[in-house]
């Protein structure tokens, strides 16, 4: 994901049970979480120019509520996002990940229909694999038609894993 060269970034590094993170923010929010080698992660010549800012309110708070997360001390995410780096209909399907309930999951084609787009699966999977805030946006919860799961940017051991965090049971590999 490439976010306008104007886009004031903040950004931390954070180390959580399922890996290193990188947040970033921006006045608006909390703009992404990508684990570390995570496919569509932005490209390290954007990165470089965001600066480092761990104490930023958003950031500090974000990297608190994910570690609690993960660490199963916390079901829900209370931070302000900003989903404006995608386009309007990466929004529409962002905006309807936060939807799913925390031990829910929608196949890609439910997502596509919760958003009027029941014909649009691939775009609405290739949406859902470029949305930039992982876990807390959570993609994880996007599952094949048969309920297997399927691709996820950040790996599937993970995905399996915060599934098994959020206590859905039955989705094979």
């Amino acid at each position: 994901m490439r976010f306008k060269a104007a886009t004031a970034l903040r950004t931390a590094c954070v180390d959580t049970a399922l890996g290193r993170v990188r947040l970033a923010a921006t006045d608006a929010g909390l703009a992404g979480l990508w684990f570390e080698g995570q496919q569509h992660s932005p490209p390290p010549d954007d990165v470089r120019r965001w600066a480092g800012d761990p104490a930023h309110p958003v950031l500090a708070e974000a990297a608190a509520q994910v570690r609690d997360y993960l660490a199963g001390t916390r079901a829900h995410f209370d931070l302000p996002l900003d989903l404006s780096h995608g386009t309007a209909f990466q929004q529409d399907v962002w905006r309807a990940l936060v939807a799913i309930p925390r031990g829910g999951t929608v196949s890609y084609r439910a997502l596509g229909e919760r958003i009027g787009r029941p014909a649009a699966v691939r775009a609405v999977g290739a949406a859902v694999g470029r949305n930039p805030i992982s876990v807390v946006v959570p993609c994880h919860r996007v599952i094949g038609t048969d309920g297997r799961l399927t691709g996820y940017a950040g790996g599937l051991a993970r995905k399996s894993a915060l599934l098994a965090l959020e206590g859905v049971a039955g989705a094979a590999r």
